[in-house]
């Protein structure tokens, strides 16, 4: 079976979306729920999730841990929660006991857009991200290229933190660029306490027109540099759909894991995301 270890739901009349905007992401403005992700992924062999935040409120949170507790399919969640914020400590603890607490695998925060690229280094999230890996919890890294510096600097403080680079690092597969992308991957990969995402590819590529060849080049410094036990499978349902179906984006990642053996293929499909996330 497979692990999906990167989704999102939204349910526009419980809350806005507000980084949906312009017509490039009209498709995305409208509801994704379990019940629309589920007879897709069952369909494809996903039989576990890692629902992940999209919105930087602390609602979300506890309603991602509810539908955790209410349905089968999703194993896991990456939350989020301000790291900067004094109380952090006892905030985690906070959301550990809410329904479906026992279901907050990570934290997560949308570091690719704060204007400061060194944000990771800042004392206050310095000291939330300690309080993270006191939490016994993982830490995904949402960043672009221009940031994975600061990254490796974080993570080199944080020895103890398991740091998930999602997406790759969202390097610029359009414009075929690699550096410094490939550099800054590297050396977050030559860091042990560090896993990465093969996720959110798609829509990096030309969304209309990207073939697995375009993928490609970007999947073989990742699997080179984390090698297949660092490495999970992430569709980054429903943002995918931009670009491509569900099973598309299953059958890509499988294109682009085509040479490893079985037990390789088994580690980026089920058992790297079911040991980080504790699944």
């Amino acid at each position: 079976m497979t692990v999906d270890a990167h989704h999102h739901v939204w349910d526009l009349s419980v809350r806005d979306q507000d980084w949906i905007t312009g017509p490039a992401l009209r498709p995305l403005r409208r509801d994704f729920t379990l019940t629309d992700l589920a007879p897709e992924a069952a369909a494809a062999g996903v039989d576990r999730t890692v629902l992940v935040q999209t919105v930087t409120v602390p609602e979300e949170t506890p309603e991602f841990l509810a539908l955790a507790a209410a349905h089968d399919l999703v194993a896991g969640v990456v939350g989020w929660t301000d790291l900067t914020r004094p109380d952090i400590a006892d905030e985690l603890a906070r959301l550990r006991e809410l329904p479906g607490g026992r279901y907050l695998k990570g934290v997560r925060h949308q570091v690719q857009g704060e204007p400061d690229p060194r944000w990771l280094l800042r004392p206050d999230v310095h000291r939330g991200l300690a309080a993270v890996a006191a939490a016994g919890l993982v830490y995904d890294l949402v960043v672009r290229p221009h940031q994975l510096p600061a990254c490796v600097e974080a993570v080199a403080a944080h020895p103890g933190l398991t740091f998930v680079l999602d997406h790759l690092g969202k390097p610029g597969i359009a414009s075929g660029e690699r550096e410094p992308w490939a550099t800054g991957v590297r050396a977050l990969a030559a860091l042990p306490n560090t896993v990465c995402k093969l996720s959110g590819l798609v829509t990096e590529a030309d969304p209309a027109a990207w073939t697995v060849d375009d993928l490609r080049p970007y999947g073989e410094v990742a699997l080179d540099a984390f090698g297949p036990r660092r490495l999970m499978f992430g569709s980054d349902w429903p943002v995918c759909v931009l670009a491509a179906s569900y099973r598309e984006v299953i059958d890509a990642a499988g294109e682009l894991t085509a040479g490893l053996g079985e037990a390789e293929r088994a580690e980026v499909f089920e058992g790297t995301a079911a040991r980080v996330y504790d699944l």
